[in-house]
């Protein structure tokens, strides 16, 4: 009798050791621990998700992104603060973020539709600015041109 009682005061204690139950209902589905991507809306909606700057600036670079400003941009944009077609370049780098200004560059379409500050540039110039399939790179050296035209050294 005994040797009984110990077996099942043993069987007892094992069965208060079984693991818990999830903290989750039936149904329910666990939290995954994968990090969510956060997005910043200071930066634009696109590829360009960061940009590292450099000083000096790179003259190769602020070149290249004035032969395609002459080429693509001009037409509409000054480079001092005067609206034409589209709003003056003088100052937009300090008050936009490098990535905000590539993504704008070359992913125009969908931040013209979903991006809140390119909707309000599209309020005041009146016309879509159109897409002129800039590359990430060219975008990267219109950049470069742009911090200059802004007085980076």
């Amino acid at each position: 009798m005994e040797k009984s009682i110990i077996v099942l005061a043993t069987l007892i204690a094992l069965a208060s050791c079984t693991p818990e139950k999830p903290k989750f209902e039936e149904g329910e589905k666990k939290k995954s621990s994968a990090v969510e991507e956060v997005v910043d809306p200071t930066k634009g909606i696109g590829q360009v998700k960061h940009v590292t700057l450099y000083n000096p600036l790179d003259q190769e670079r602020i070149q290249r992104g004035k032969d395609i400003y002459e080429m693509k941009c001009q037409a509409c944009h000054r480079l001092d603060d005067q609206r034409v077609v589209g709003p003056g370049w003088k100052g937009v780098t300090k008050i936009r973020k490098p990535e905000w200004i590539m993504n704008m560059i070359t992913n125009v379409d969908v931040m013209l539709e979903q991006d809140e500050e390119a909707q309000k540039l599209l309020e005041l110039c009146l016309t879509r600015m159109p897409n002129q399939n800039v590359s990430i790179g060219d975008a990267r050296d219109i950049l470069e041109f742009m911090r200059q035209n802004d007085g980076e050294k």
